[in-house]
């Protein structure tokens, strides 16, 4: 039965993959480095760390500048999401369907704790969160499921009571791989990608999910 519900954070509650990719794209130019919209799309869902890294090696770059690299991107990220980045369609609907109907409500980022917090404060969801869990000092980040894990043993719930709400496809292999129901909301021009069929559900947005669709998936 499920219970419990984890939300992913950027791109699915607020829109700040254009603020990722802006302080991902002003910190490599540093470098010499331009990524083009599918490269940038390609990592999506990766730690700054694990990011910086794959471009690092892609474009043989010395490794040896990634943690001012790390430190920059997060940096300008942070800044960018605060002052301009906005909620993405149906956060308050989704949130208010889930607490309406008793659900633990947790959320689970590849996001530093200090992100999570300034977002979940301008998103107004901070009271409505239970728990919430940063995967920036585990050993692994997302494709693994660990974050996932985390966050449901902090909400005391089994990841089989659980249902995940995520919008990149190394956030759904990792809901997948924590055994949880996961429902994907991708962006609108990755949304015809085959690879969505792993999900157990595709919305377009968020305001689509329904009762039904819940009871369906339980």
């Amino acid at each position: 039965m499920l219970n419990t519900v984890i939300f992913d954070m950027d791109g699915l509650l607020i829109d700040s993959e254009p603020c990722w990719q802006e302080a991902g794209s002003e910190t490599l130019l540093q470098y010499d480095i331009r990524l083009t919209a599918e490269q940038h799309h390609a990592t999506t869902g990766l730690r700054t760390p694990e990011w910086i890294e794959w471009w690092f090696r892609y474009f043989r770059v010395d490794n040896g500048f990634a943690r001012d690299a790390i430190q920059k991107v997060e940096s300008l990220a942070l800044e960018k999401i605060c002052d301009k980045a906005m909620p993405m369609p149906g956060v308050e609907y989704i949130f208010s369907f889930f607490k309406e109907r008793n659900f633990r409500i947790g959320l689970a980022s590849s996001s530093s704790v200090a992100l999570i917090r300034a977002v979940a404060e301008k998103l107004g969801i901070t009271d409505l969160l239970d728990a919430y869990a940063s995967a920036q000092s585990l050993r692994y980040g997302k494709p693994h499921p660990e974050v996932f894990l985390n966050c449901a043993g902090q909400l005391g719930a089994s990841p089989l009571e659980c249902i995940c709400f995520e919008d990149s496809f190394n956030g759904l292999i990792a809901a997948k791989a924590s055994r949880m129901k996961c429902v994907v909301v991708p962006a609108l021009f990755l949304a015809r990608d085959p690879k969505w069929v792993i999900a157990d559900l595709q919305l377009d947005k968020l305001s689509d999910f329904t009762a039904e669709q819940l009871r369906l998936l339980s």
